[in-house]
């Protein structure tokens, strides 16, 4: 089967997050640029950020040339804490609140064991997949409170799963503490009316995956063993999920996790 990159914009324009108020991290690229074009195709007021103030401008510019709208600040470095609370304080002094929290920021250093540094590789990946997501919920916290909101993280298959040639224990670990956090979240947030749940994504393509997609010999074959549907991820397969678990389609749901990932943690 085809691994053809499908349209960035699939579907029509829609009204599924009309009047929400949506900040989504990590709009640079990947999964975190996906969500923030479809959230603004389906009517979110769409605030965004990345450290990457390029690919953050160029998300901003495509929202634009389709006619809609990303208000995005950057570069903005979410490891820093009072960062974080000026996204979230920028989000709620313009429109009054946060309906929707979407993590879609981090980054994860990949090195074998023996082979990993602590200080660059292992501290770097849990502050970039971890504390990144701790100080940005704690940021938007009291302007989630009371609104019906939605926070919605990103764990990973790799949270439950190794995947042999893939160098990724600091990655594991990160995303495995997300997906706890994620849960005890969801027990704090239910009296507050806030709804927390994980997307956990088996290999999607982007920029971060392209190296070992096409470096590593025998790595996309050792992907597709995997694979129940033949193909590797694209972001708005995730996007998919994340306009429901924004919208109030899903306001039964919390504390739940959905493993989007062709099938690959069923084996």
């Amino acid at each position: 089967m085809s691994n053809t990159i499908k349209p960035a914009l699939p579907g029509r324009r829609g009204d599924r997050l009309a009047g929400k108020v949506a900040v989504v991290t990590g709009i640079g690229a990947g999964i975190g640029r996906g969500i923030a074009l479809m959230y603004a195709q389906q009517g979110a007021a769409v605030i965004g950020c990345d450290i990457d103030a390029a690919g953050a401008q160029a998300t901003a510019d495509a929202a634009a040339a389709q006619g809609l709208a990303i208000d995005s600040l950057h570069p903005l470095d979410l490891t820093d804490p009072a960062a974080s609370r000026r996204l979230m304080a920028h989000a709620a002094d313009r429109h009054g609140g946060i309906d929707i929290l979407v993590n879609a920021a981090a980054f994860g250093a990949f090195a074998w064991l023996e082979e990993m540094d602590f200080e660059r590789d292992w501290k770097r990946t849990m502050a970039g997949e971890v504390d990144v997501v701790f100080l940005a919920c704690q940021a938007a916290w009291p302007h989630l409170k009371h609104r019906g909101a939605s926070v919605i993280n990103f764990a990973s298959a790799n949270a439950r799963m190794a995947l042999p040639l893939s160098p990724a224990l600091a990655h594991c670990a990160g995303k495995g503490a997300v997906l706890a956090m994620s849960r005890q979240l969801a027990m704090e947030g239910g009296p507050l009316g806030i709804r927390v749940n994980t997307i956990s994504p088996a290999l999607v393509e982007t920029a971060a995956t392209k190296f070992p997609l096409e470096n590593i010999p025998g790595f996309r074959e050792q992907v597709m063993t995997k694979f129940m549907i033949k193909r590797t991820g694209q972001p708005e397969d995730i996007g998919w999920l994340a306009i429901y678990l924004g919208s109030d389609e899903s306001s039964w749901v919390t504390a739940a996790d959905f493993n989007i990932d062709a099938g690959a943690t069923a084996w």
